[in-house]
């Protein structure tokens, strides 16, 4: 009786978009669990049969929280300026995202048909994947439209991979971007330490804490360069000589302005200095010069003076831990605030649940998978722009499941999206293969989404010693399997959704094994 009618139906909206929003994870890895939308009560009398329900179907725990979405999104405030608490956008965006995994694990499904249960517990019909996506696209579509608030693709840093930063840090209201965030303050006691634990070591604020998190050059060669191709990053010129630059930064020009604005290259400038990445020195014979450590010195040869011979931030040759292992360092998320690195401070960048860059990313796979290419070019091309790549692309029935695939691993990567990605789209087999993966595999076939990624590969700088050579002191680029790699990434098709636990389905007989389990 004392709260306003008002506050009564916007807490009940906010309730249920959060029962939605977990059913939506559990779906996710799960498949079909119970669906419970009424109070149990347990009687005391030693029998829980009434409280023991089977599996719902996959598709209709994913129509739940369609359902959900569409029922609550008149209730909440159209409001672009809240950013941790559920509104009219955030709905729609979990409806888009919801309907998309829906539609591409009935598309997709059908080709592995033994990841289903004859209940329907795992796996969607075929037949629902064009509704699916008409969903997801609508939903998407009341977001573009101005509908649920104004939104738009952040663009304030005239530096494109600074900008793309910047998304990720900027908690301001000139951040029309994020539409759901989990919040952090430090005045509040709400931090975390992505940032103590994922730092440069060499300007890391507490020196038993840093690079835990090294993106592969997998993922660094696959930003694809400004005129639209693919290429590795060039070592060797076309006789299989080695490439010499001038500056560490200059093999990674005139790409993707998201490569930089998601991955520290070598020689990036953060918080107080340049970050020192280089394996060593290599001779003109093609032996190289390192260490363990920065600080263990050794001559070079025609002298006996002492040098630093390897990076402070690695890579060293026995994969000395908290440097990186690849040649770089993630910087989306990485707060550059002094002190975001301290355990006794951390850090309070939000992590953003749903953001204006998905909802086009997902608006134009859902066009291309029901033939409306057009709209769906139109919708990605928006995202790429933003990125510096200009030249419009134009998807078609053969190029636009390629496209889409890369386009989401380019913006989204380290957003928790990539691996429900490669599960809906049921590639997650053919990529994560479970077998070596060559220096062959790596620099081929960049553009395809199942091309082989079972191992991270690293790209480490060296600086070369050759007195007297034109190139003496410029660097040179070598690929190289880092030490710690020592397996190989092997999905299984028992994988592409999460164990039931013994435990569970001895609580309640009712529940069915997951397939290939």
């Amino acid at each position: 009786t004392k709260l306003l009618a008002a506050d009564k139906s916007r807490f009940l909206a906010e309730g249920r978009f959060l029962r939605a929003s977990y059913y939506f994870e559990m779906v996710k890895r799960m498949g079909g669990v119970p669906l419970i939308t009424q109070t149990l009560t347990y009687n005391n009398s030693g029998n829980v049969t009434d409280l023991q329900f089977p599996r719902s179907k996959e598709s209709d725990i994913y129509d739940f929280v369609i359902s959900e979405a569409e029922a609550i999104k008149g209730l909440l405030p159209a409001d672009p300026t809240e950013k941790s608490r559920a509104t009219k956008a955030a709905a729609l965006a979990m409806e888009t995202r919801a309907a998309l995994y829906a539609g591409s694990i009935a598309k997709y499904g059908a080709a592995t048909p033994q990841v289903s249960l004859s209940g329907g517990e795992v796996g969607i019909p075929a037949s629902m994947a064009p509704g699916y996506y008409t969903k997801a696209l609508n939903a998407a579509k009341e977001i573009i439209s101005g509908s649920a608030g104004s939104y738009k693709l952040y663009q304030v840093l005239p530096n494109l991979s600074d900008n793309f930063a910047a998304i990720f840090l900027d908690k301001s209201s000139v951040n029309q971007e994020s539409i759901w965030v989990e919040d952090f303050k430090v005045l509040a006691g709400k931090v975390h330490s992505f940032t103590t634990n994922d730092q440069p070591y060499s300007v890391s604020d507490e020196a038993s804490d840093a690079g835990r998190l090294d993106p592969s050059l997998n993922l660094v060669q696959s930003f694809e360069k400004l005129d639209n191709t693919f290429a590795p990053i060039a070592t060797k010129d076309a006789s299989g000589n080695l490439i010499y630059y001038a500056d560490q930064q200059d093999p990674f020009a005139g790409r993707d302005a998201r490569l930089a604005g998601t991955v520290m290259l070598p020689h990036f400038f953060w918080k107080t200095a340049y970050i020192d990445i280089w394996g060593g020195y290599l001779l003109a014979n093609g032996n190289i010069i390192s260490s363990d450590d920065a600080t263990h010195y050794a001559a070079l040869p025609g002298s006996s003076t002492l040098v630093q011979v390897v990076g402070k931030d690695g890579p060293t040759p026995t994969g000395e831990p908290l440097r990186t292992q690849t040649g770089f360092y993630i910087r989306k998320y990485l707060d550059p605030a002094t002190g975001s690195g301290r355990r006794g401070r951390q850090s309070d960048v939000n992590f953003i649940r749903y953001r204006y860059a998905e909802v086009l990313l997902n608006a134009a796979e859902a066009s291309a998978e029901l033939g409306d290419f057009a709209a769906a070019s139109n919708y990605m091309n928006q995202v790429r722009a933003r990125a510096g790549l200009t030249t419009p692309i134009v998807l078609n029935a053969s190029n636009y499941f390629d496209r889409v695939v890369h386009e989401r691993r380019a913006e989204l990567s380290f957003e928790g999206h990539v691996l429900f990605d490669m599960k809906r789209w049921r590639i997650a087999t053919k990529v994560w293969d479970g077998n070596p993966e060559s220096l062959n595999d790596l620099t081929t076939n960049i553009s395809s989404a199942t091309k082989r990624n079972t191992q991270p590969w690293g790209l480490y700088p060296y600086k070369y010693y050759s007195p007297g050579s034109p190139n003496d002191g410029k660097w040179v680029f070598r690929e190289i399997l880092p030490s710690p790699v020592t397996g190989v990434l092997n999905f299984r098709l028992g994988n592409y959704y999460s164990q039931i636990g013994d435990n569970i389905i001895s609580a309640n007989p009712k529940i069915k094994r997951q397939p290939n389990q």
